[in-house]
């Protein structure tokens, strides 16, 4: 076998003690010749193969949902919240892990990939977000509802004035999704809190459309 674009994280007898990034140049079976790229050295060493386990897992996305399967490293530990790429034949995209089938009608939290039958999952790299629009005018009761879409990490703060094609509008409030991390409150309503898209259940907004219509 020739020389081959892979790299592995193995001891340097050379130049370290600790594990440095070595470029494998040939394998046969177990056994890799690597070459350090901290010092060039080249040596031998024995790599065992990383069992692998290939998971089913769904994806919803936009109110629809698909299967695909990953294959997983079967000793790794997987939690709800998590994300990962996932590749499929349709596209690439990075999904959040939303709750974890260990059994028939079972799930959890965390488990082993091993003993994962499946994992529930919500796509996070591309979203939809519901976004509910009041109007500021007493003339105008009409409370409209809209999806906005924009990329996962897309950041909506209250306070702050969006436009979106035609619509334009005034966030004043943004309930926060039950697998989001990092948050201390599940709905958030003060000027300059932040939450990016991924993470936003719905986002509440005051109708600056009216308001430009009420004062012409």
């Amino acid at each position: 076998m020739t020389e081959v674009a892979e790299r592995v994280a193995v001891p340097c007898p050379s130049c370290a003690t600790g594990e440095t990034v070595h470029e494998v140049l040939k394998e046969r079976g177990d056994m890799y010749t690597v070459r350090c790229t901290e010092c060039s050295h080249v040596h031998k060493e024995k790599i065992e193969e990383e069992e692998t386990v290939n998971v089913k897992v769904v994806v919803s996305q936009d109110g629809e949902s698909f299967t695909a399967r990953v294959d997983a490293p079967a000793e790794e530990t997987v939690a709800v919240g998590e994300e990962f790429i996932l590749d499929t034949e349709e596209a690439i995209m990075t999904v959040r892990i939303t709750d974890l089938e260990v059994g028939k009608e079972q799930r959890t939290d965390e488990a082993l990939a091993k003993d994962v039958d499946t994992f529930w999952t919500r796509a996070v790299g591309n979203v939809g977000v519901n976004v509910t629009i009041h109007p500021r005018d007493g003339r105008n009761k009409e409370t409209r509802a809209e999806k906005v879409h924009v990329p996962g990490d897309y950041e909506f703060t209250v306070g702050e004035t969006e436009v979106f094609g035609e619509s334009e509008f005034t966030i004043k409030g943004i309930a926060v999704r039950q697998d989001a991390e990092g948050y201390d409150f599940d709905h958030v309503d003060h000027d300059g809190d932040t939450v990016v898209a991924k993470d936003a259940k719905r986002v509440y907004a005051w109708d600056e459309e009216t308001t430009a219509w009420s004062a012409w």
